[in-house]
């Protein structure tokens, strides 16, 4: 059965944060120089490394500031409350963590998670069943990594994506192929790690010269 992040168990692991900084991604695997985790950053690495000749990562997205990451749970909860009307509080947050994080356990508040898809040699992004970001309403359930209904090629990149990434350490987000996470609670409930590594993030501090921002 998928755990959602809405799950009591995903709140319930304990944080000790690693105080670890965040970096830019290299611009060969995010052109926008995302923002993460170092350690996550080096695992990326390491996955893009283990991909064949031609296949690269495109990571669009890492840390996602707190106010961001509000104002998406508030807009697709009233979302979902258009196309559920008779779900209950309850029930609404919990189809809304198919989608988005709540903001107490949210991986890339933390900088501990990564939306990502696969390309060519070209830049030009792979066929992997819905576009990144894709909701179960919009898919009709396809964004779900395990999905029925998407092509033996979507199917197929799928399973490279989860090859690298996964022996690189990271975990996917069930309900969303493109998301992967490491540090995060809801890694560590996953793998049973005995607590979290990373916990919000607040950038207000700002960069360091060498690109780093404290955590």
């Amino acid at each position: 059965m998928t755990i959602l992040l809405s799950d009591p168990r995903v709140s319930a692991v304990p944080l000790h944060d690693a105080g670890e900084p965040m970096v830019r991604l290299d611009a060969s695997l995010s052109p926008t120089r995302q923002l993460v985790r170092r350690e996550v950053a080096a695992r990326l690495a390491v996955a893009a490394r283990s991909l064949p000749a031609g296949t690269g990562l495109l990571v669009v997205e890492g840390h996602r500031p707190l106010a961001a990451q509000q104002a998406i749970v508030a807009s697709y909860s009233a979302a979902v409350r258009r196309d559920h009307p008779l779900a209950d509080e309850a029930e609404v947050r919990r189809l809304t963590s198919r989608f988005v994080a709540p903001v107490a356990v949210a991986p890339h508040v933390a900088g501990a998670a990564v939306d990502l898809t696969l390309v060519d040699a070209t830049g030009e992004e792979l066929d992997l069943g819905t576009p990144i970001d894709a909701t179960p309403e919009q898919s009709d359930g396809r964004c779900y990594f395990a999905a029925d209904g998407i092509g033996a090629d979507a199917r197929a990149h799928r399973r490279l994506l989860a090859e690298a990434l996964g022996g690189a350490g990271l975990v996917n987000y069930p309900t969303e192929w493109w998301h992967w996470s490491f540090g995060d609670r809801y890694w560590a409930l996953v793998t049973g790690a005995p607590h979290a590594l990373y916990g919000p993030v607040d950038l207000a501090v700002g960069t360091t010269p060498d690109g780093t921002v404290a955590a």
